[in-house]
């Protein structure tokens, strides 16, 4: 690898920000706790792009497609897909804490259950009403799915769209150089984590841990992994094309980092542009595969802690009750233990208190739950894509097999942003130039 290529190579960038935050927690806590700014401010930053995008992709991808039937059809279909996958995981959690007993042996004596109050007032408050409420994205979602219908039908759309591709063109270019800042959000994000928490406190739940991180991963490769084959993708090939992105949700524990590097990247390997604009964005909401997971492990988990041995049909409820609750984990804020404490609250066998004993380890969770997350909802757009007949086997080949050239200085870093780019790197460039030509000429 030339020096030129380390240098623009975002992955190795953030993999090395990741060591050096780890490390800088690590031997240097007070200094690493007060970098989580650092962190905070890139996720801010990229937030700022993630409404812009889903509203432009899914509105040029609609007035475009001309059959607004297929709209609904890959929307319902989206949901159905979204309620078995998560009840599959669901039902893998449930298993596999049944089997591993991780809460088994673990002391309550030193609870600390100041904090917990404020999760279990936040349940307490939570309704659906409010959720739709505060969730932007699913609101620009609705008005965007509204305006391309619109535009779909309006006759005289053409100098819309036009100024809607030249925004979206922006727009894309704005968030690579704002990428080009992503090691510096996972320094801070991962300095933070382990500043304030330390390893120390993972050996008491180590083995909550570790059932954590080897469900989430027999999920993807077991599961995630088969839908793909399906689609006739791997799932290796998969993770190594949107390495950079998981490496950022890595750094920050947060999926919505990656969410608009990961829309460009579905629509570059060959997906249809409205399929990645209706589901990616929804199943942010709906389609929290890790989420599930670690709620069905916790709560669980809490049951052997305080020795209560659950009933078949009270495994059942609990099933129920995450599967309505869990679906809103994205619109709140400690999402997983407002949800955990109000599945506790509604059950009235296990004790909420118990909350406390994941306070100091739920941050190391979060990183598996972000990056499941994260991929499942990459998986679950490829799939509805190849479904629909909308994804092209050609592209996604090529994309896999040598993943686009991005976040680099120079022509050669062009990238898909229309959801209109066909062919290799090189003949979108060929392409590009000769558009810029045309309108050129007097």
């Amino acid at each position: 690898m030339t020096f030129n290529r380390i240098f623009h190579n975002l992955t190795l960038w953030v993999l090395l920000a990741i060591v050096a935050g780890a490390l800088l927690g690590h031997f240097e806590p007070a200094t690493a706790v007060k970098m989580e700014f650092l962190g905070k401010r890139f996720i801010d930053v990229v937030k700022l792009f993630i409404n812009p995008i889903i509203f432009l992709t899914i509105t040029l991808g609609i007035s475009t497609m001309g059959d607004l039937k297929k709209v609904g059809r890959i929307g319902g279909k989206a949901l159905i897909y979204f309620e078995v996958v998560t009840t599959l995981a669901l039902l893998i959690g449930v298993a596999v804490a049944a089997l591993v007993r991780p809460g088994d042996g673990v002391s309550t004596e030193k609870l600390d259950t100041g904090k917990v109050g404020e999760f279990t007032k936040r349940a307490g408050d939570f309704s659906w009403g409010h959720f739709l409420a505060d969730n932007l994205t699913l609101q620009v979602l609705i008005v965007a799915i509204i305006m391309g219908i619109v535009l779909s039908k309006y006759a005289g759309r053409k100098p819309i769209i036009t100024l809607l591709k030249t925004a979206s063109k922006y727009v894309f270019r704005g968030l690579h150089l704002v990428m080009l800042l992503a090691p510096i959000g996972a320094f801070g994000g991962m300095a933070f984590t382990i500043g304030k928490y330390g390893i120390a406190t993972l050996l008491p739940l180590g083995k909550l841990m570790v059932t954590v991180y080897l469900t989430m991963a027999v999920f993807i490769f077991l599961i995630l992994g088969s839908i793909l084959r399906y689609c006739r993708i791997g799932m290796w090939s998969f993770l190594k094309y949107i390495k950079a992105e998981l490496l950022i949700v890595l750094g920050t524990s947060s999926s919505e980092a990656g969410l608009p590097g990961l829309m460009e990247k579905l629509v570059g390997m060959g997906c249809a542009q409205p399929v990645v604009g209706l589901v990616v964005p929804t199943g942010y909401s709906f389609n929290l595969d890790g989420t599930t997971i670690y709620l069905s492990l916790a709560t669980l988990f809490l049951a052997q802690v305080f020795k209560v041995e659950l009933s078949v049909g009270q495994i059942i409820t609990m099933m129920g009750i995450l599967m309505v609750t869990s679906k809103g984990a994205a619109g709140v804020a400690g999402s997983g233990f407002v949800v955990l404490a109000s599945t506790l609250t509604a059950m009235k066998v296990i004790p909420v208190e118990g909350l406390a004993l994941l306070l100091g380890v739920d941050r190391f969770m979060s990183e598996a739950r972000s990056i499941t997350n994260f991929i499942g909802n990459g998986v679950a757009t490829i799939f509805l894509a190849h479904n629909e007949g909308a994804l092209d086997h050609a592209r996604a080949e090529e994309a896999l097999g040598r993943p686009m050239r991005r976040f680099t200085f120079g022509k050669s870093s062009r990238t898909p942003t229309s959801g209109e780019y066909l062919g290799t790197v090189a003949e979108a460039d060929a392409l590009e130039a000769a558009a810029e030509q045309e309108t050129s000429r007097p």
